[in-house]
């Protein structure tokens, strides 16, 4: 597969194909088996460091899960902290937060709790969080999940807005509602290949 900075690619694939696991690999979060990957020129797993630096990762079950007691403000404070340090709380914070959540296009009230988000909500909170960072490559997972067909398509199109300023690799169950606005990439059936061996 290859994916052109800026673009937008669609990672699908059944149950267990390893569409998370391929994520975290690209984001340079997990050592690969084997194979070989080149993200924004650097080889992984040999320089997975680089790649960690360059990639921001948005909301993966169990890996970087949001806080479902704190607000929407809460998170991107929190991860403006973690960015600029405790000097950079006194700078127009909350023009700031509202600038995360504007850019992915998440319109919620600052205060809603990150519990009370319908899932593509929560998706672009994950997507705000990873951009505070500033990556060359966004990565997310599972954006369909729990979504209404109507629903994926207003989020394949939000991603198709951001991506261009950055390369944004997103996992999927149904590449449908991504068609004719990401790079399809269909993972092998797990089983199909077993039984091929």
């Amino acid at each position: 597969m290859s994916v052109p900075p800026g673009g937008l690619a669609a990672l699908t694939g059944i149950a267990g194909s390893g569409r998370t696991a391929l994520l975290l690999t690209l984001g340079g979060r997990m050592r690969p088996s084997g194979g070989e990957a080149v993200v924004g020129g650097h080889e992984l797993p040999r320089e997975m460091r680089a790649v960690q630096r360059i990639a921001g990762l948005g909301v993966v079950a169990g890996v970087t899960d949001l806080e479902p007691a704190l607000t929407v403000r809460e998170h991107v404070s929190e991860a403006l902290d973690l960015r600029e340090g405790l000097f950079g709380r006194w700078r127009h914070r909350a023009r700031r937060v509202q600038e995360a959540l504007d850019r992915v296009g998440l319109d919620v009230p600052p205060r809603t709790r990150a519990d009370d988000l319908a899932p593509d909500e929560a998706c672009l909170l994950g997507a705000a969080l990873a951009l505070v960072g500033e990556p060359r490559l966004l990565l997310l997972d599972d954006v369909d999940e729990g979504l209404p067909h109507d629903r994926q398509r207003a989020l394949w199109e939000r991603l198709a807005a951001l991506a261009g300023d950055v390369t944004v690799l997103a996992t999927c169950h149904d590449p449908a509602p991504a068609e004719g606005l990401a790079r399809i990439v269909a993972l092998p059936d797990p089983h199909a290949v077993e039984a091929v061996r």
